[in-house]
C-alpha cells in the first residue's frame, strides 16, 4: 500500500491549515472520478468527500486528517506546523503496522524528515500525478473549505464563502476596513 499526503490553506491569510494522509491501493480510485481538489467544483469536492468517507468506514481506504490552526502557525511558523503535521501523519499509520511501500509528499520538500522515514518521497504537481495524493488534497481542502463556510457566517464581511481565506483583493479591504478576526494568521502579510 502507499499513503498519498496533501495539504490545504497553507497560503491563506484566515482559518487553519489541513494536511491529510490517504492509505489505500491508488486502482481502487481510478473509477471515482478522483483528480486534484484545485481542478473540481466545491460540489465534486463535496460529493467525493462523502465518497471517500464511506470507503473509510468500509475499511477500504484509510485517512487521517491533521489540523494546525492560526494560532499554530503564528506561533510556530507554516513550516513547522507542516513537518509536525507530516510527521503525525507518518506515525499515525505507521502505527497500524500495515505492508506500507511508501509515503508520497505533494511538493518539493520532506521538512528534513526523511531522514527519519526514508520511505517518505516528494513528488511534485502530486494530487495531479498519484490518486491517492488527490484523494487527501481533496479531504483536506473540504475540511478547510468546510471551516471557512462556518467562519463566513459568524464574518460575513469578509467573504469568506467566496475567498476561503486566501489574500483576494476583496479579503484584504475587508481587513483594513474591519481588522483582523481571532482566526486570521497575524504572522503573514497583506502583500
Amino acid at each position: 500500500m502507499v499513503c498519498g499526503i496533501d495539504e490545504a490553506g497553507r497560503g491563506c491569510l484566515c482559518g487553519s491549515l489541513f494536511v491529510c494522509g490517504v492509505l489505500g491501493e491508488e486502482n481502487m480510485l481510478s473509477s471515482l472520478g478522483i483528480k486534484d481538489s484545485k481542478k473540481l467544483s466545491t460540489k465534486q469536492r463535496f460529493v467525493l468527500d462523502a465518497t471517500l468517507q464511506e470507503l473509510t468506514k468500509e475499511k477500504r481506504l484509510y485517512f487521517y486528517l491533521i489540523e494546525k490552526s492560526a494560532q499554530d502557525i503564528d506561533t510556530f511558523g507554516i513550516s513547522v506546523c507542516m513537518k509536525e503535521a507530516l510527521e503525525s501523519i507518518l506515525r499515525h499509520f505507521l502505527d497500524l503496522r500495515l505492508n506500507i511501500e511508501q509515503f508520497l509528499f505533494d511538493g518539493n520538500t520532506t521538512f528534513g524528515i526523511d531522514k527519519k522515514y526514508s520511505n517518505l518521497h516528494t513528488l511534485i504537481k502530486g494530487d495531479e500525478k498519484n490518486l491517492l495524493i488527490a484523494a487527501a488534497s481533496i479531504i483536506a481542502k473540504v475540511a478547510k473549505d468546510s471551516q471557512m463556510l462556518q467562519l463566513h457566517k459568524m464574518y460575513p464581511q469578509y467573504d469568506f464563502a467566496s475567498n476561503k481565506g486566501y489574500g483576494t483583493a476583496k479579503h484584504k479591504e475587508a481587513i483594513n476596513e474591519f481588522g483582523i478576526t481571532p482566526f486570521h494568521r497575524k504572522s503573514f502579510r497583506l502583500s
